[in-house]
């Protein structure tokens, strides 16, 4: 009797338990574990999705406050420089006064909308003013994410 080499015993026999066949049967998912996975998928998409609508909705009501925050010091620096505070927003970026004490622009980069792209409401008798956003609805009053916004 013929005696096989360890090395060759070892090859010859991974060669075997590789074969196609094996593969084959065991290759991919069933459809049972495919539909298992994607109702998991949708449980989660069910548990997470309200909680990312709130947090986008607190997450704009805070860009305005932090809008009308920087706002309102443009309008102080404005009034310290002439004296009363402008007619409109307008005038934090061009010499509405034509006053020789403006030393605009007083923002960098215009005056912004809020982030429901609606203009922020500006009142000012020259001594007082009201800045506010009237929410995601543009209309004054409302509710949670439609309420007005104002410091």
């Amino acid at each position: 009797m013929q005696q096989i080499p360890k090395q060759q015993l070892a090859i010859s026999t991974s060669r075997e338990l590789k074969s196609p066949q094996c593969h084959r049967a065991n290759a991919g998912f069933t459809l049972i574990e495919i539909l298992v996975v994607m109702a998991i998928i949708a449980m989660l998409a069910v548990m997470v999705a309200p909680n990312l609508f709130r947090q986008r909705a607190g997450a704009m009501r805070d860009v305005a406050l932090s809008e009308i925050s920087t706002l309102e010091a443009a309008l102080d620096i404005y009034r310290l420089d002439v004296g009363a505070y402008p007619d409109s927003l307008d005038g934090l970026m061009e010499n509405d006064s034509d006053r020789a004490s403006w030393n605009g622009p007083y923002l960098r980069r215009g005056v912004p909308t809020d982030p429901w792209n609606n203009t922020y409401v500006y009142e000012s008798n020259g001594r007082e003013f009201t800045l506010i956003s009237y929410g995601a609805d543009g209309s004054q009053g409302g509710e949670e994410d439609d309420a007005d916004i104002g410091l």
